[in-house]
């Protein structure tokens, strides 16, 4: 019977933490499954030959001296589906893309496709085929033999100054204390039962371990091998990272761009514990993980950290990050009855507070913070606190929401207060009658601006009749206060307003909603209007472009139902999408609605403002809230997300028994507009202990990226109801790519120390090349008709015609596009690679197969021409051929990309601008052309799509012709440091190719 090895029951001893263990398995052998042209499967016994020259495989119909590969003749291994043998259709479907691998090898560049049972299985036979393909030459014997590596004597090191007595032995408890101590979030129990293992298996009992113990216990449980089978595959030597290696790693893989190997040197100091390693400028495992783990190599992208956006911009132009009245309640039933929830509303950068005055006791107003009538705070007391943390988080204005509850005479003393003690910061200035938009943030910085309602002109006296908010009755009828009845026939009720009050309003006019069209006709930019979540959800349902283009000018404050006497909160995206600006929620209640607030407020150094996409600000575009498909001109993108593993989970709160096993799966959730909205699962892991290897791909198309919002949830697998362990949500404008850490969060969005996912991030254009979101990432573009965007008539017939010149335009447009991302997505199949590559891996691919042939064909780019070909000498295999074609075609369609692209872009944004020219004229021309109603809405509609489409397609014209000069750049670099360019004197400047691009105008 054949011995086979299976990763998953494998003892816990057998864990592939070196090369050393993964070459041990392949000489033991084990099933794998032989994929044949014709996609059928078979299964075979694989094992490497005990002199470690050969792969044979059993039974064969060929002679055994035929059923084998020698380990010199292998150009390259490569892991999942990445040859045509393994995409064809008929097996796509079969297993999952992690557990095949191929071995490229032989004068022809053959391919022997497998199938393993596992991921680990793969990982291990990849990991040690690469090593072997490096070393074989000069190391038959068992790699670990010999002299100690960099990790061993750096161990033993640390082992040694613990051995205070030098007695070569140190007790349990103190080598438990040291590995925690290395290895912060490991629990002792954890360490202890390892030390209990190793004992028993070496027959050395006792209170005190001796060095090789140490050594071998902190392999065993401090080894990632994910991060392991990571390090082999960058690493020239197999067992830790050089300078150039990890600039490699850094350029390819996490897409950072200009990293120096003066950076990489940074970088090996900081975080490689080895002397050794850190004066010859190594990082090995260990430091490698250090690094994966530090803030330095987080998901978040850093330029997020501080204010990134354009401040200028009117203020509508902004999400506003805002807070119910009810932030400082524990719950409308359990009130406390103090202000400290204000402090952290104001900490977590809220610039939007609602304060609702009432009649105090005491003659002077209050404000409730439950419905109990003995939890009110003085006005004057609120109003100091604010005064006091106003500007701590965020130097952007702070807008406060009053709703007045109380008498005219205690209006006077809050108006007092109010002017007392926020004194300079009070924003009192009358709004400039000429403008058209609100004043910027940039411009109110450190400014208090007050909301409310005001007296109408033609009120003289000390104090007159307004109409009523709704907003803050509900707190009213559980106090019993309600004492005013609604008016007869649902008018709206009036209220009494000091004088004294009503002129600390400027900019934020409080005025009551009629609808769209009189606030088209009638409302002025500093009039705002509250809408109850109920009545905002209709408009946003049912007439989504109309309450768009309402908020391009005015602002809107949309606050809970009363119905929500819990202080839930309401989904913030379902009103974002539609561009309200104050979405009010009630910060005290965690949950899936607050991690969005927060998180999406994150994105722009967490100022309590963030910019709104351009497409729901420019004057003259077209964008549906509920559209179900990509909107014209914003480039879809594809978000190839793969979940690893799991560091540290803690147990769900409040699970019972001690040494539960926690059996957790990773749900990862968009929310954004209605097409984005998905949500996918990995699979559950079984008695996984605290540390899960999920190793699942997950992939998810983003139509509106800029609204897109992405969420990781960890959940305990239970058959009564999963239990919440962990989550973290991020805007999708953050995510930075390539392998990184998750840091984890509580259900109240606290961090949990230690607890993170690590995973790997590609962000990809939906229809093929280009860079997804700013990367240089390139995606697979499946085989179909080519679709072309065009204009859409409006029935008048002079704009129609200026739209109609766009026509062929927008046709050579996307061809161009498309013709380069086709020849791309050619050429990194036939590399082996994934649509997320970027040209330096392609190039640097093809020179590793050269490099690693005795007999190698004789390729060179020509680096001294712009366009630089790939010239061959002398025979080549077919594959290589096959390269060399779809790499000439690449540079052509880049060449053709290149040279066109600036008169299209010409024709584009001259269409445009005549179309804009129309706008100003567009109600006279309505007028003259008699349309009206469902005609009307019509043309103005196809009005607004031809404008954006126009826009949109000049757009991403301009941004291909930037990426085709970048990939030219990435082929001259990796040219010259590869060794396979000649001429390579004449590399184009970077500076030269990466011209800044012009924003085109909005």
């Amino acid at each position: 019977k054949k011995k086979t090895v299976s990763f998953s029951s494998m003892p816990n001893d057998r864990k592939i933490n070196s090369t050393a263990a993964c070459i041990s398995l392949m000489l033991e052998g084990c099933e794998l499954k032989k994929v044949r042209s014709n996609s059928r499967m078979y299964s075979r016994f694989f094992v490497l030959d005990a002199d470690m020259r050969s792969v044979r495989w059993e039974p064969s119909k060929k002679d055994s001296e035929k059923a084998k590969i020698e380990i010199k003749s292998v150009k390259e291994v490569r892991v999942g589906k990445k040859t045509p043998v393994l995409r064809s259709n008929g097996l796509s479907d079969q297993f999952p893309d992690e557990c095949a691998f191929s071995i490229i090898y032989g004068d022809n560049y053959e391919s022997l496709d497998l199938v393993a049972s596992s991921a680990d299985v793969v990982s291990a036979w990849v990991m040690g085929l690469r090593y072997l393909v490096s070393y074989g030459k000069h190391s038959p014997e068992a790699p670990g033999t010999g002299h100690p590596s960099l990790r061993t004597s750096w161990i033993s090191s640390v082992f040694d100054l613990a051995d205070l007595e030098k007695s070569g032995r140190i007790p349990v408890s103190r080598a438990v204390q040291l590995i925690k101590a290395l290895n912060p979030g490991m629990k002792t129990s954890t360490i202890e039962l390892k030390f209990k293992e190793l004992q028993k298996a070496s027959e050395r009992p006792g209170a005190e371990v001796a060095c090789d113990l140490f050594v071998e216990a902190y392999c065993e449980l401090c080894t990632r091998p994910e991060i392991f089978f990571l390090l082999v595959q960058f690493s020239s030597n197999k067992e830790y990272l050089g300078v150039k290696d990890l600039l490699m790693f850094l350029e390819v893989e996490q897409g950072m761009e200009g990293v120096t190997e003066e950076k990489c040197l940074e970088i090996v100091s900081k975080y490689e514990p080895s002397k050794e390693g850190r004066e010859k400028g190594y990082l090995a495992i260990d430091g490698f993980t250090r690094y994966l783990l530090s803030a330095d190599c987080s998901i978040f992208d850093p330029q997020h950290r501080k204010v990134c956006q354009d401040m200028a911009q009117p203020l509508s132009h902004y999400y506003i990050s805002s807070a119910h009245s009810a932030c400082l309640l524990e719950d409308n039933f359990w009130g406390r009855s103090d202000i400290s929830g204000y402090i952290s509303a104001l900490g977590l950068g809220c610039r939007s507070i609602e304060l609702v005055l009432w009649d105090g006791p005491e003659g002077e107003p209050v404000v409730y913070t439950s419905p109990s009538a003995a939890s009110c705070v003085p006005f004057r007391a609120v109003v100091g606190l604010i005064d006091q943390h106003a500007f701590t988080a965020s130097a952007y204005p702070l807008i406060l929401c009053l709703v007045v509850r109380c008498s005219a005479p205690q209006q006077r003393l809050a108006a007092q207060c109010l002017r007392k003690t926020l004194g300079e910061k009070l924003y009192l200035e009358p709004p400039n009658p000429v403008a058209s938009y609100l004043p910027s943030p940039e411009e109110l910085k450190g400014r208090i601006l007050i909301k409310g309602k005001k007296l109408p002109p033609t009120c003289e006296d000390s104090e007159g009749e307004v109409s009523d908010e709704e907003e803050g009755w509900e707190l009213a009828r559980r106090l019993g206060q309600e004492d005013r009845e609604a008016p007869e026939g649902g008018g709206l009720r009036r209220v009494r307003l000091s004088r004294e009050l009503s002129e600390l309003v400027s900019l934020c006019q409080a005025v009551p909603f009629q609808d769209f069209e009189s606030s088209r006709r009638g409302q002025r930019y500093w009039e705002m209007c509250s809408f109850s979540e109920v009545e905002a959800g209709r408009f946003a349902n049912e007439c989504p472009a109309e309450l768009v283009s309402y908020n391009k000018r005015f602002l809107s404050r949309i606050y809970p139902s009363p119905m929500r006497i819990d202080a839930s909160n309401m989904n913030p995206q379902d009103f974002w999408k539609c561009g309200c600006q104050m979405v009010a929620m009630n910060y005290q209640t965690p949950g899936l609605m607050m991690d969005l607030n927060a998180g999406w407020f994150r994105q722009n150094g967490a100022c309590g403002y963030v910019l709104r996409p351009a497409i729901m600000r420019e004057e003259v575009s077209y964008f549906s809230a509920n559209a179900k498909d990509s909107l014209p001109g914003v480039p879809a993108q594809l978000l190839h997300l793969k979940v690893i593993s799991g560091q540290n989970l803690p147990k769900p709160k409040g699970s019972g028994a001690k040494g539960e096993v926690v059996e957790p799966y990773v749900c990862a959730e968009i929310h954004g507009i209605p097409a984005d909205c998905a949500e996918h699962r990995t699979k559950t892991v079984l008695q996984s202990g605290d540390n899960p290897i999920f190793d699942e791909s997950l992939e998810f198309q983003i139509n509106l990226p800029e609204l897109a919002v992405l969420r990781f949830v960890v959940l305990d697998d239970d058959y009564i109801g999963d239990e919440f362990i962990a989550q973290y949500t991020i805007p999708f404008e953050c995510l930075q790519p390539g392998y990184r850490h998750v840091p984890l969060q509580s259900l109240a969005g606290e961090p949990l120390p230690h607890a993170t996912l690590f995973v790997h991030v590609a962000i990809t254009d939906r229809r093929g090349g280009g860079k997804g979101h700013r990367r240089g990432l390139a995606g697979r573009r499946g085989r179909r008709v080519r679709e072309y965007t065009s204009t859409k008539a409006t029935g008048i017939k002079a704009i129609d015609e200026v739209f109609r010149t766009a026509t062929q335009p927008l046709r050579e447009a996307t061809d161009l596009r498309e013709n380069v991302q086709n020849a791309l997505v050619s050429f990194k199949e036939l590399c082996g690679l994934t649509p997320a590559a970027n040209m330096k891996q392609c190039i640097l691919t093809v020179s590793t197969w050269l490099l690693h042939s005795d007999s190698a064909p004789s390729v060179t780019l020509n680096l001294a021409e712009q366009y630089p070909p790939m010239e061959a000498q002398g025979p080549i295999p077919d594959l290589l051929r096959k390269v060399l074609t779809a790499y000439e075609t690449m540079i052509q369609t880049s060449r053709t990309l290149i040279e066109s692209a600036d008169a299209v872009y010409g024709k584009l944004i001259q269409a445009q601008q005549a179309g804009m020219d129309f706008h100003k004229e567009l109600h006279r021309i309505e007028t003259k052309e008699g349309l009206r109603g469902r005609k009307l809405q019509k043309a103005l509609e196809s009005f607004a799509w031809n404008i954006t489409v126009l826009k949109g397609q000049a757009d991403l014209l301009k941004h291909a012709k930037a990426e085709a000069l970048d990939n030219l750049w990435q082929i001259h670099n990796a040219g010259q440091s590869c060794g396979i360019g000649r001429n390579g004197s004449a590399s184009p400047e970077p500076s030269r190719l990466r011209a800044p691009l012009e924003p085109i105008p909005e």
